[in-house]
């Protein structure tokens, strides 16, 4: 399970949801509902520390939620 934020929003441009993942730079999907896109994400974070991994480049750790005073 992954423990990235996950920011999703509707797309006109794109006629479809976005899921982005500020954490992870070009890390990004789209589905045409929000669970697609969530799904879609997920699978994506995946692949991107793969990749990460496979070059031996830093996997940037998850923040969490910000805590507020």
């Amino acid at each position: 399970m992954n423990k990235y934020e996950i920011v999703l929003y509707w797309s006109e441009a794109d006629n479809a949801y976005i899921a982005e993942v500020p954490e992870l730079p070009g890390c990004m999907a789209d589905g045409k509902t929000r669970a697609e896109a969530l799904t879609a994400a997920e699978r994506v974070i995946d692949e991107w520390i793969e990749t990460a991994t496979a070059l031996g480049r830093p996997i940037p750790k998850s923040k969490g939620k910000l805590q507020y005073a």
